[in-house]
């Protein structure tokens, strides 16, 4: 960056004040809160981290120094919630991902449960019905139990864990019935997702490699540009 793009010292101490402010605005929000998803400490906290952001963007620029902080944020997943502050319904989308690693096992556990479906059948007969085939066994299976039970049990289907996640939406009205069941995820809005959690093995690799480079749960903080 040229001499004359770069912001003057003013500046950079005018983005530490806020920073200070911000701190003591979401101090404040979290002594009052009255909630877990308190909307006070939400915004309190989005204020902070613009604030933190800002100071580290001037300081980089004037200084060529870096913070210790690493506000987590939601620019590389989910944009600004646009929806309505009190939605009169929800959406909850869930995606688990699964991969069949015993097939044998997976068809051991359909075929019982087809046989006390068709009242006495045998398991080995189970192999000329639907349990016979790895995509017959899932349907029965996913057709039986619930989602919440598969993912609690799913060593016993033969399955292993890949990623998952789960998004509450907003929305003003309940859809009608039936209205989205033929694509049920095409019409979902990501600036009225409430909240999401993710879950995924790329987490616990990136922990990995923090400790393998010497930092424990509380060591050192990236700052928040690390590419520079």
């Amino acid at each position: 960056m040229s001499d004359a793009a770069q912001p003057t010292a003013a500046e950079v101490r005018a983005a530490a004040e806020a920073v200070k402010t911000a701190l003591d605005r979401h101090l404040a929000a979290v002594e009052r809160r009255t909630g877990e998803d308190d909307p006070a400490v939400y915004e309190a906290f989005n204020e902070l981290a613009a604030a933190a952001e800002e100071y580290d963007e001037l300081l980089y620029d004037r200084y060529d120094e870096v913070t210790p902080f690493e506000i987590p944020g939601t620019d590389d997943t989910l944009p600004p919630y646009t929806g309505p502050e009190e939605p009169n319904a929800l959406s909850v989308l869930i995606r688990r991902d699964y991969a069949v690693v015993e097939p044998q096992r997976l068809l051991a556990q359909a075929q019982r449960v087809e046989a006390v479906e068709e009242d006495g059948a045998t398991a080995d007969a189970g192999f000329d019905a639907a349990s016979g085939t790895v995509h017959g066994a899932l349907g029965i299976l996913f057709g039986e139990f619930e989602p919440d039970e598969i993912a609690s049990r799913h060593k016993e289907f033969g399955l292993e864990e890949g990623d998952s996640t789960l998004w509450v939406t907003a929305a003003d009205e309940p859809t009608e019935p039936g209205e989205w069941l033929e694509a049920p995820f095409e019409s979902t809005d990501p600036q009225r997702v409430v909240c999401r959690f993710d879950v995924s093995a790329v987490f616990d690799e990136e922990a990995d490699d923090d400790l393998e480079d010497g930092l424990g749960p509380h060591g050192d903080l990236e700052p928040l540009d690390a590419d520079r």
